[in-house]
């Protein structure tokens, strides 16, 4: 099973961005979402999650601005970024709880990770 995040690029402060998190190999299905960032010389943080369900939560610093999305035939989830800062700087990640076509445990992955960079 591979994760891959894509998307990320280059932005004016003020701009939008998408980012996809695209899961292939033996998946069986989904359960939790979720996307992380690492800003240069801070630690990982939650941007936010989404259940398999659809409910979402997300950090303080992008409610109203971040939406998460998901759509799970394509077991894939979204991250749709508007009115980006600079702050909003840093590689995004994403992970998901998967339970693999051979197995009955859900298993966290991790995507190898995406730069988003906003200048000002």
């Amino acid at each position: 099973v591979q994760l891959q995040a894509f998307g990320g690029g280059l932005v004016q402060a003020g701009g939008s961005l998408t980012l996809s998190c695209a899961a292939s190999g033996s998946v069986r299905s989904i359960n939790d979402m979720a996307w992380y960032r690492q800003a240069p010389g801070r630690q990982r943080e939650l941007v936010g999650a989404i259940t398999n369900g659809g409910m979402t939560n997300y950090a303080d610093s992008v409610k109203g601005r971040f939406s998460i999305s998901r759509d799970n035939g394509m077991n894939t989830m979204y991250l749709q970024m508007t009115s980006l800062k600079p702050e909003d700087t840093a590689v995004y990640y994403c992970n998901a709880d998967i339970r693999l076509n051979t197995g009955w445990q859900y298993i966290r992955y991790w995507g190898q990770g995406t730069q988003v960079t906003v200048s000002s």
